[in-house]
């Protein structure tokens, strides 16, 4: 497949740039801004109510969501921790606000989440039952999309119940893990009656934290056969049947690694739902790449717009790259905050490393909307169908009649897919 000079979905971008920024700019050169950010959390404060804290104890053993009261302060388990000082670290403990006196029952101060507002650190929303404190702020991004950005935490209920090992088998001897003990590749230990493998050295970083770091195992010392994530939905050689003659920088394990990082995707609802999901993914980005071909766009211009909160480095030009072809400096800045990396100055790390390429590209489909009216992934869990997807990536010059050819190719590549991974592509295929 051959890209043009300036193919269709560039021109979206181009088109969109305008709107984009002054959506992430909305914050920053709004004089108003302040007065927004006052205003919600007044708006939480009246919802408040004394909430269920205890007065901390040094050595107590705390779960997530545990409230307490240290030096007239309220704090937040954000993991399990053996009774850590509340202000040591934000790994284990956040400060939060805790309305009224007393420790009885009642709610916290929240409000019901609401896709596209902005909320900032130490916001607490209810989503679909549950509850969530912000970690980061953020214009609205799903709360079950990444612990970057939310965490789950209590409001006003009762303490979770203390998890209950599973007994090791008597042949297992492997230590507990022990916080701030050193490890190194290899060594298992045990963690609530699991046992996890250092993927690699570390100085005893809990191991639910990072696959990076630990990985689930088998007393045995083997990884168990996979059941969940994306591995169970697509296999290796599913993928290379797929997509036989793809560019060899578009490993199948860069991208288990990256849905890793977003376990929502090809990870919520039914078998054939995340089947979909996964099926919807791979056609769009095929589209994009021309199957998978393309690491980096032909026509690679600097994509540089004037930005206070990203500003382009020097000599570097943000041009599409990856699965998704990333484009734009402040797309560059956006993903790389969300993924904990600095792609802003090194936007050729997106081109260089397949997991980090493919973690682009899952970070734009859980959590931007492009021209279209929900995120990727929510058009296909909430069963819109993969038109709507369309409408997400590039709607504005594809969707409506505006280009038949494109979505027809891209409804293809969806209906190829599915039919490999053995599930109907569902209802709503066009946009």
């Amino acid at each position: 497949m051959k890209f043009p000079h300036l193919n269709p979905s560039r021109l979206s971008k181009l088109l969109l740039a305008p709107l984009l920024i002054s959506a992430f700019w909305g914050s920053m050169v709004n004089p108003q801004a302040g007065m927004a950010r006052q205003s919600f959390a007044n708006s939480q404060a009246s919802l408040a109510q004394s909430c269920n804290f205890t007065d901390w104890v040094a050595g107590k053993q705390y779960y997530t969501g545990n409230i307490v009261r240290y030096n007239g302060n309220y704090y937040v388990a954000e993991h399990d921790n053996p009774g850590y000082d509340p202000t040591v670290s934000t790994w284990y403990w956040e400060p939060t606000s805790c309305g009224g006196g007393g420790g009885g029952g009642g709610s916290c101060s929240y409000t019901d989440w609401v896709a596209g507002r902005q909320y900032y650190t130490g916001n607490i929303v209810r989503y679909n039952g549950s509850f969530y404190v912000a970690e980061h702020d953020n214009p609205g991004y799903d709360p079950t999309i990444s612990t970057w950005f939310w965490e789950p935490t209590t409001c006003g209920g009762t303490n979770p119940p203390p998890p209950t090992p599973t007994p090791p088998p008597s042949t297992c001897n492997y230590s507990d893990w022990v916080a701030g003990r050193q490890y190194y590749t290899g060594n298992i230990v045990r963690y609530n009656g699991s046992f996890y493998v250092a993927e690699h050295d570390n100085p005893g970083y809990d191991p639910t934290i990072s696959t990076w770091f630990w990985e689930p195992t088998t007393c045995g010392g083997t990884n168990p056969p996979p059941t969940t994530g994306f591995s169970s939905i697509v296999s290796k050689a599913q993928f290379d049947q797929m997509f036989p003659n793809r560019n060899p920088f578009y490993t199948y394990e860069g991208l288990v690694q990256a849905a890793a990082f977003y376990p929502a995707f090809a990870g919520t609802g039914s078998t054939e739902t995340r089947k979909r999901e996964a099926a919807a993914a791979l056609a769009n980005f095929a589209h994009e790449t021309g199957n998978f071909v393309h690491v980096t766009e032909i026509a690679q211009g600097e994509y540089c717009q004037n930005s206070a909160q990203w500003p382009c480095a020097p000599g570097k030009r943000y041009f599409g790259r990856g699965p998704i072809q990333l484009s734009w400096n402040y797309n560059y800045g956006l993903a790389g905050q969300a993924l904990g990396l600095n792609l802003l100055n090194d936007p050729d790390l997106v081109s260089r490393d397949p997991a980090v390429a493919w973690k682009t590209a899952l970070w734009y489909w859980m959590t931007q909307r492009g021209p279209g009216l929900m995120t990727p992934h929510d058009a296909m869990v909430n069963g819109n169908g993969f038109g709507e997807t369309i409408r997400s990536i590039n709607g504005s010059l594809e969707c409506n009649g505006g280009n038949p050819g494109q979505v027809q190719s891209r409804v293809s590549s969806y209906q190829t897919i599915t039919n490999i991974l053995g599930v109907s592509p569902g209802n709503n295929l066009y946009c």
